[in-house]
């Protein structure tokens, strides 16, 4: 396929087969930053845009195993949402505290950038664990009631925040601000490169911090890229057919 540069990096991630891995790999911000067209991200990025097609083309060849993530329920695309990344992100908190506390203790005096890791980290476990808790009480029943109503053909009720858009707005700003402190993680330990004098602790944190950010970045472009823009979709539709 002949894969056009000018298309944004977050249709290129929702249309493609594996192209969330390819844009880890070459280290393009698909989910927070998803809306640059891909030769500017390229540019950005100091990347070859040649390479980036030339891997984005392979990954949607006929040969590549696909997913379709636009054709299933929403109710399907939340229940996968709250089962693996929201599982994976309250686990992984807790393991990287400990482990932050265990390997600042010990290497925090001669590297102070831990110091600076464990502490952005704090805020970020807090600032997570109540955006996931806002999304599982609040947003994410009513987008499963309401697709409930119109696969049935009833009324939507409408929501006690108004409308889907103003939960999904505040949700899309909160992962700006996730992926903000995890670039600022990636940057304070120079690309979660461990020092020659790090212990296998040491280097578990950076491994451990590295799973992280990538499960960070397909958690939030299952939501902002897919799961908000259908849910809005549908609630319009739905408001649209009642009138």
């Amino acid at each position: 396929m002949h894969l056009n540069s000018a298309r944004t990096v977050r249709e290129l991630a929702v249309e493609i087969p594996n192209a969330t891995r390819i844009f880890e790999k070459f280290g393009i911000d698909y989910c927070c930053g998803g809306k640059k067209p891909l030769d500017e991200a390229c540019r950005a990025a100091n990347l070859p845009i040649h390479d980036v097609i030339q891997a984005l083309e392979t990954a949607a060849s006929p040969a590549s195993p696909t997913y379709d993530q636009l054709s299933g329920s929403l109710a399907e695309l939340v229940d996968h949402i709250v089962k693996t990344h929201h599982k994976f992100t309250r686990e992984e908190i807790s393991r990287l505290q400990k482990l932050l506390s265990k390997v600042c203790s010990v290497h925090g005096q001669n590297h102070p950038e831990l110091i600076t890791i464990q502490s952005t980290f704090q805020h970020l476990a807090q600032e997570l664990t109540m955006h996931l808790m806002k999304e599982e009480n609040a947003l994410f029943p009513y987008i499963i009631r309401m697709e409930e109503a119109v696969l049935q053909h009833d009324p939507v009720l409408p929501p006690p925040f108004g409308s889907v858009q103003n939960p999904v707005r505040m949700m899309a700003e909160e992962h700006d601000g996730a992926g903000e402190a995890i670039r600022q993680i990636r940057a304070a330990s120079g690309n979660f490169a461990a020092p020659p004098d790090a212990c296998v602790s040491y280097r578990a944190l950076y491994e451990a911090l590295e799973g992280f950010e990538a499960d960070l970045h397909q958690h939030i472009h299952l939501e902002n890229n897919i799961l908000f823009p259908r849910s809005i979709a549908m609630e319009e539709n739905a408001l649209t057919t009642a009138r």
